[in-house]
């Protein structure tokens, strides 16, 4: 998965820091020598690797940091920050016109993903916006494109203007900017024509397109999995029209990071979005302090949070709360929260969402295979409704019928239900009110409040782990209060 190679080797090389009071100037050189051998085989950029790293080690060689208490941990502090820097230090909104249409004009070589990730943000729009997008389909080079177009406006209910393959692309748009003042509509997003490299054709026809449009946006979609080819066409790209973001795709897949290390400094353009799945629904604002948290495996808790707000019903979240209080919470729940996990994505992309689980040795030999949740659910739907809502009456006889009726092993239902109830434990400890359920099962994580290094020795601890966890506690705090305005906003 994304990183994680990355993610792996800078830990290695944090290792070397371990469970020293003192850190010496030759441990910071080997150090600084294993993080730049792990960016430069995640195919990060020369140049940015090796700024990087002065600024690193010029931070780090400050007598307050080698002499200083826990220099380990201010280390890691410090590359955490240097990495949020190095991608662009805060999230970059999109640029909005103050009369409508706000035009998005959507560039980059075939094959990135260009096509879907219009479709990908124009839902996103619908959805946070309640805004009415119009796509305009200007390729008539690809085969197929129009019709991959018209197609993804059907799945996402948005209108596609198109005119064939035989109009002049820049006469396809000129035509659509009429039609979305006639329709009012709010975004236009222009899927423009794509080259398997950057010609100049492709160049005078997108600067044609730009000089008619005046668009408030252009983005730039590039695939991550490309790596320093990415960094190449964005800069390409950048220098023939001046782009306003990009947008990363595949990064789900394979890739080493590269890309999403290097583009920022590269190109001075921020990256905007992230797709990470192929749902028109995988599309992510991109924030750079979450990204270096997950590339340095402390997890990212904040688009956790957002992930389950987005999939978890209000309503169903009380009576869930309810019930952990009443510890009533029984299989039928349990089968209920599966099924959010479910839609939330794969496992194990969530479980590194989670401090201190990404690249946790423990997970190593955890299969995060997507069937396991279907045995289990199989396993509850051999329960009887009173079995369900009522655990304590499953006895060695019944979870012996259970494992005849779904197929199973009598061993993984024992086991199922064991897990179920340590979960329940876990949960009722969580649900009164207070932190101290969260913080007993960080601690149990090896934590201490603070999202842990696996390699390290246990949390970052100390007073840097308990100032990082109030300034966590204020931001989830704020950033729920945030999300539940807008939804009361939506209701008015």
């Amino acid at each position: 998965m994304a990183f994680e190679g990355l993610t792996e080797r800078l830990q290695k090389a944090m290792r070397n820091l371990r469970g020293k009071g003192k850190v010496s100037e030759a441990d910071l050189r080997e150090t600084m020598r294993e993080i730049r051998l792990a960016l430069l085989e995640a195919d990060v950029n020369f140049t940015v690797v090796r700024n990087f790293v002065k600024r690193v080690q010029e931070r780090s060689r400050g007598a307050e940091v080698l002499e200083g208490l826990n220099p380990a941990q201010q280390i890691v502090k410090i590359v955490n920050e240097e990495l949020t820097k190095t991608m662009g230090e805060e999230a970059v909104p999109l640029n909005k016109s103050e009369k409508i249409p706000t035009v998005i004009m959507m560039a980059g070589l075939q094959g990135a993903g260009k096509t879907t990730t219009v479709g990908k943000l124009a839902l996103k729009l619908k959805k946070e916006e309640n805004a009415r997008p119009l796509l305009i389909a200007a390729d008539v080079y690809r085969p197929a494109a129009i019709d991959q177009l018209e197609t993804v406006g059907k799945q996402i209910d948005v209108p596609v203007f198109q005119q064939g393959t035989d109009v002049n692309p820049v006469e396809i748009v000129r035509n659509g900017m009429a039609k979305a003042k006639e329709d009012h509509n709010d975004y236009v997003l222009i899927d423009t024509a794509g080259r398997l490299q950057i010609d100049e054709a492709l160049m005078d026809e997108l600067k044609n397109i730009k000089e008619l449009t005046h668009p408030d946006e252009i983005l730039l979609v590039v695939d991550a999995m490309t790596g320093q080819n990415a960094v190449n066409t964005a800069e390409g790209f950048n220098d023939a029209l001046d782009i306003t973001g990009v947008v990363l795709t595949k990064l789900d897949g394979d890739t080493r990071g590269g890309a999403a290390l290097s583009i920022r400094e590269v190109t001075q353009k921020p990256i905007k979005f992230v797709g990470q799945g192929e749902k028109m629904e995988a599309l992510d604002v991109f924030h750079p302090d979450r990204m270096a948290s997950r590339i340095l495996g402390m997890g990212d808790i904040l688009s956790l949070i957002e992930k389950t707000q987005n999939d978890y019903d209000e309503k169903q979240a009380k009576e869930l709360a309810e019930k952990m209080q009443n510890n009533t919470f029984g299989f039928e729940d349990f089968l209920d929260q599966l099924e959010q996990i479910q839609k939330m994505g794969p496992l194990d992309e969530i479980m590194k969402m989670i401090p201190g689980m990404a690249n946790n040795p423990a997970l190593k030999n955890v299969n995060m295979d997507p069937k396991d949740l279907e045995h289990i659910k199989a396993i509850i739907y051999s329960m009887t409704y009173e079995e369900r809502n009522n655990p304590d009456l499953l006895n060695p006889s019944r979870r012996r019928r259970i494992s005849r009726g779904c197929g199973r092993p009598i061993q993984e239902v024992n086991r199922m239900i064991k897990q179920f109830n340590q979960m329940k434990d876990m949960m009722n400890k969580m649900s009164n009110g207070n932190m101290s359920g969260m913080e007993q099962m960080m601690g149990n994580m090896g934590m201490d409040g603070m999202p842990s290094m696996p390699g390290m020795g246990g949390g970052l601890g100390g007073k840097i782990s308990q100032m990082a966890m109030k300034r966590m506690s204020r931001k989830i705090s704020k950033k729920m209060n945030k999300n539940k305005r807008k939804r009361n906003k939506k209701r008015k």
